[in-house]
């Protein structure tokens, strides 16, 4: 974002404009929020600071009883310091004192640049919004831009106003839960600065992002793509779910792989149209239009599940995704899941593997993704999807009712049918993160994993009314 201003500015755009105009968006969602009440504007001495200076002068204006309280003054010649200039209205000290009286407070301490935590009178004033309605300013003051984490003390704000593009820290827990409702503002910055940025991180949205494959009218089963699914005796289940997801999201064939008779019948028990075979592994791969795998979902993380694995890495031609038992099973040897289109860990597992994920998850995606050559989709309530050459989507349309048991398994099933029908390992990994999440969003109470493959129809059937779209999960983009 630093550098997009920069490049603006260099191009001939004011930088004072650009306060200006982010000053002003603050003050019109103040304006279409909140009631008019005693408000407090708590700048910083940066260009944060500066766009609170402008909707302290643009609300005062509108009739809201405003003080500025200042952390410090602004750089003498900055853009800040002359957005200050301009406040003729009440100050009053920076302390937790300042918030006591105020219906609403605008938060302008620090942006989503913050480098270093959040301490003493700033974190006894922060602490201090708690229970009162905080608008902030790019980021609640405290959370980390790029992580999302937070640095010492952050307020709960019930709505946030931030520039030009979000960060990753709107959409990575515990950062988007804290800017409550996140509306993106247009401040005038030319989309032509991308191009020099150079962005690494993406909303996982369809359309720029990802768009599903197209058949035409004369295709058939095997050109949809044939996915098998190395199942596993102890939850059958699993690989059903699996086969399930994958058939509603538009695999031609669906094979589960089971491991012996009892295993087999138990798997024929379910829908009809799904092959269930006892073939050993390696007849199956002898057919090359197996062409998609799936193996871990229903497997123990034993010796024998990275035997497996490591056979059908070892084939070559084939996408593999690999899940639950089969990443488990290569614990402390990440090398062994070399080869893999696709894995899609939850946090212990990934712990398992590469070692503690910490507080920056898209990076942890983005190491595992380069140690493995793999697309890597760490699972959460904030999955990050990550691919080998460093671009990393964060998907947001995820409710929590997902946190139920079997949804892994759906995912997997999405995500193995859209590598069977040709897509590329980090657009499927992303588009199954993205549908999974709108077929949840069917239903929002009583949700269980086999409610997702029946809801499966409308989310694939919602990805072109998403598209155009420019609205996100948390806001609106303006």
């Amino acid at each position: 974002m630093a550098r997009a201003d920069a490049l603006a500015i260099a191009g001939g755009v004011s930088g004072l404009a650009l306060m200006e105009a982010a000053g002003r968006a603050v003050a019109r969602a103040a304006l279409r929020r909140f009631r008019p009440g005693p408000t407090v504007v708590l700048a910083g001495p940066g260009n944060n600071g500066g766009d609170g200076y402008v909707a302290a002068r643009l609300l005062e204006q509108a009739g809201w009883p405003v003080a500025v309280a200042a952390l410090a003054p602004p750089r003498a010649g900055s853009d800040a310091a002359a957005a200050a200039a301009r406040w003729r209205g009440p100050t009053v000290p920076f302390g937790p004192e300042a918030v006591a009286r105020a219906a609403l407070v605008i938060d302008a301490v620090f942006g989503a640049g913050l480098a270093r935590p959040v301490e003493g009178v700033v974190a006894a004033t922060l602490a201090a919004c708690a229970g009162r309605a905080v608008l902030a300013v790019d980021v609640p003051s405290g959370v980390d831009g790029a992580t999302g984490q937070v640095r010492g003390v952050a307020p709960q704000a019930a709505l946030t106003v931030t520039f030009f593009r979000l960060k990753p820290g709107h959409l990575l827990l515990p950062g988007r839960i804290l800017c409550g409702e996140t509306l993106l503002a247009d401040i005038g910055l030319p989309a032509a600065v991308l191009a020099a940025v150079a962005p690494r991180s993406f909303v996982n949205l369809p359309g720029a992002l990802w768009r599903l494959p197209e058949h035409g009218a004369a295709v058939h089963k095997y050109a949809r793509g044939h996915l098998t699914v190395v199942g596993g005796p102890a939850m059958t289940g699993a690989a059903r779910l699996v086969a399930g997801a994958a058939r509603r999201a538009g695999a031609g064939l669906v094979t589960i792989a089971a491991p012996d008779a009892a295993s087999a019948a138990a798997c024929r028990a379910g829908e009809p149209g799904t092959i269930v075979t006892e073939e050993p592994l390696a007849a199956l791969l002898a057919d090359a239009r197996r062409r998609a795998w799936v193996i871990g979902p229903g497997l123990a993380p034993e010796p024998a599940t990275r035997a497996a694995l490591r056979r059908l890495l070892a084939a070559g031609g084939r996408q593999v995704l690999a899940d639950a038992g089969a990443i488990t099973a290569c614990a402390d040897a990440p090398e062994a899941l070399r080869g893999a289109a696709v894995l899609t860990p939850h946090e212990g597992e990934y712990a398992r593997v590469f070692g503690p994920v910490g507080g920056d998850k898209p990076a942890a995606a983005r190491r595992a993704a380069a140690l493995t050559g793999a697309a890597v989709l760490l699972k959460g309530p904030d999955t990050v999807i990550a691919a080998p050459d460093g671009r990393v989507a964060i998907n947001a349309n995820a409710p929590s009712s997902l946190a139920t048991a079997g949804s892994g398994d759906v995912l997997a099933g999405i995500i193995g049918a859209l590598l069977a029908r040709g897509m590329a390992p980090f657009e499927a990994a992303c588009a199954g993160a993205w549908l999974q999440g709108a077929a949840a969003l069917q239903q929002p109470q009583g949700l269980i994993a086999e409610d997702l493959i029946n809801f499966l129809p409308a989310a694939l059937s919602a990805v072109d009314g998403a598209c155009p779209s420019r609205r996100v999960a948390l806001g609106y983009i303006r």
